[in-house]
């Protein structure tokens, strides 16, 4: 114990005993540790708020309360078995012997009844409706009823500032675009608001017509990096990836193409996500007995094993082989499989195969090469040479693990057994994915705050089992990834630790990375979730953020918590493009396993169909529905 130590500190756990009258309640955190919090009469209690900025506090006011007493205070909001968030100050004397928590803001995460307010109904649905809108403002500006067109995005911008408003810097990245183009097109899919759809079919036909390199024969395609003024750039300005073409970058081009198609089917999109997956099977593939694909290409040569490429040469790793599975893989499969009704129904079934075989042999990659041979390091190794020898001495990443890495992985995976018919192979999988997150929950959760930290040395170097590498942060994306997978894994194994351990992220997520101030996300902040603004970390649009991530997670959350948590039926909207040629459409939400949803309700331009199979998610369409809203409502299996 110190003398007269003070520090100011975020601390999150369970409500376990109240004492009113002393105007104290103890909690225990994550890490076991417990605290006596003590209420004085500046303390202020706060209930949780979302980018819609509604005061949801309806907790009822007791006759003659007086918000000065820490015993009625406590009284009021305080409830047994109750997650809580607190901000305070932790003080410590060693003269006295005494160690106390005085809370200075208490956060109250449940509406009246005890729900936790970020599982209700509109949570994310309203979370995704404001990021859309402010994007579309900062971006665009007023424009009647957002319909954008493709000469509006020639005001596209990868960097914004914190407030959205232009930077100096006036590059167009095309993956960035892409990745906007995902947040929009996400957004319609939960809201079926039909700017949101235009301003995703605006950006697609932007990034076509601006970013896209066809081979003499039509057959492949690459992406420009980026476009600055009339000059477009073909390999990266990123530091880590410059003068290369990193297939990391390829394969984000294609995440707002795929969910795109999902919505609208339209053949022009389907053939330039064809043509690049070509691409990556004709010049990034390792055809050799290892396998995988390798993560930088020479621009002038095409080639993998140029001297060109440096530190890259013939490299492997997470991006390269894993990305595959969230930015298109997964999301293409669910617009493609089963068949659709279509009069290119072999092309079809052949690029089906491709696509599936590519998941398959990722996924087997993943679970057999990605694990450390010594077992007692709870990470991946993430970079690698061509016979998937660990490169630990790569530029910045040496031997050091991303924590987001390590839970994007297991999400992915649980998300590829839940599609797997082979029991073994599933169960095979799901070891692996659960280990990643049960190690997680260890050395990645912040064990008194909540959250996830970003970078720490693989096998630490201070003696310690946890070494920062250049601090205790907390970045948005892998928090994404961290909620994410744990609201998967409580869904695929029923565990009730991995819900806690959503819910915690959910907490952490929708206290410290909203900006209320501008309708945005924070990109990093500090371990007590302060916003951390330096170095570009502020900026609202950068080659690192974009409208991706965020409008995953509110996507996915919304969807894994009414399959799994609250088993509640949800919608999702649908407008296949008139010219697509095709007689069904795909609707299944994200890969589940059989059984787990049906569908309850279909509507095609305000009309009810009166006969559907509630276990079939292909939906047939007449020539005359193509081009029409479908609404689809789906409703868990209980």
């Amino acid at each position: 114990m110190k003398t007269r130590f003070s520090a100011s500190v975020t601390l999150m756990g369970t409500i376990t005993a109240i004492q009113a009258e002393k105007g104290t309640f103890d909690i225990k955190c994550r890490s076991g540790d417990e605290f006596t919090v003590s209420i004085g009469t500046e303390t202020n209690f706060r209930v949780l708020k979302n980018l819609d900025q509604l005061d949801r506090n309806r907790i009822p006011t007791p006759s003659g309360f007086n918000d000065k007493d820490p015993a009625q205070t406590v009284r009021k909001y305080i409830r047994l078995g109750r997650l809580v968030v607190l901000y305070g100050v932790y003080l410590e004397d060693k003269e006295k012997e005494k160690a106390q928590f005085d809370a200075r803001i208490v956060h109250i995460l449940n509406s009246l009844d005890g729900e936790y307010l970020f599982e209700e109904t509109h949570w994310w649905l309203n979370q995704i409706s404001r990021l859309a809108d402010t994007w579309l403002q900062d971006m665009f500006g007023d424009k009647p009823n957002y319909q954008l067109n493709i000469n509006d995005y020639t005001l596209y911008r990868t960097n914004l500032g914190i407030a959205g408003e232009p930077t100096d810097n006036t590059i167009q990245e095309c993956a960035t675009l892409s990745r906007l183009t995902y947040g929009f097109s996400s957004a319609y899919l939960l809201t079926g608001c039909e700017r949101y759809l235009h301003a995703a079919r605006a950006g697609v036909e932007y990034q076509r017509e601006t970013f896209r390199s066809l081979s003499h024969d039509g057959k492949y395609c690459f992406w420009a990096h980026g476009k600055r003024g009339s000059d477009l750039i073909v390999p990266s300005t990123n530091e880590e990836d410059k003068n290369t073409i990193p297939l990391y970058e390829q394969i984000y081009a294609l995440a707002g193409l795929a969910q795109y198609y999902r919505i609208t089917q339209e053949w022009e999109v389907l053939e330039d996500i064809k043509r690049t997956v070509h691409t990556f099977n004709k010049y990034y593939i390792d055809t050799s007995e290892y396998g995988g694909y390798f993560s930088h290409l020479d621009y002038a040569t095409l080639t993998t094993d140029s001297e060109a490429l440096g530190d890259n040469k013939s490299k492997k790793n997470w991006n390269s082989v894993g990305d595959h599975m969230p930015a298109y893989l997964i999301n293409l499969i669910l617009a493609l499989d089963p068949i659709p009704k279509s009069p290119d129904t072999q092309f079809l079934i052949e690029f089906v195969d491709i696509c599936k075989k590519m998941l398959d042999e990722q996924t087997k990659l993943i679970v057999e090469k990605f694990p450390d041979a010594n077992p007692e390091i709870p990470y991946i190794n993430e970079r690698f040479h061509q016979d998937w020898t660990p490169d630990q001495t790569w530029k910045w990443q040496q031997n050091r693990a991303i924590i987001g890495h390590n839970h994007k992985i297991a999400w992915n995976l649980t998300r590829v057994a839940n599609a797997t018919e082979n029991v073994k192979q599933a169960e095979k999988i799901m070891k692996f994915a659960e280990k990643l997150g049960r190690d997680m929950a260890i050395y990645g959760v912040d064990q008194f705050r909540g959250g996830i930290f970003d970078c720490v040395e693989r096998q630490p170097k201070n003696g310690m089992p946890v070494d920062f590498v250049w601090g205790n942060t907390k970045d948005f994306w892998q928090q994404e990834q961290a909620l994410l997978a744990y609201l998967i894994l409580y869904g695929y194994t029923n565990n009730e630790e991995y819900l806690s351990l959503a819910r915690e992220m959910m907490a952490f997520w929708n206290l410290f990375f909203l900006n209320h101030d501008y309708g945005g996300i924070y990109f990093r902040v500090t371990d007590d979730g302060l916003p951390y603004v330096l170095d570009n970390y502020g900026n609202k649009g950068s080659h690192a953020i974009s409208g991706y991530h965020a409008f995953e997670l509110n996507f996915l959350a919304h969807i894994y918590i009414r399959a799994y948590v609250r088993k509640e039926s949800f919608c999702l909207y649908f407008k296949p493009d008139a010219k697509s040629r095709r007689l069904s459409i795909n609707v299944l939400p994200d890969f589940f396993k059989p059984g787990t949803l049906e569908i309850k309700r279909i509507t095609i331009d305000g009309i009810e169909r009166a006969s559907i199979d509630p276990d079939n998610f292909q939906i047939e369409l007449s020539k005359e529905e193509i081009g029409a809203e479908i609404v689809v409502e789906f409703a868990p299996r209980t």
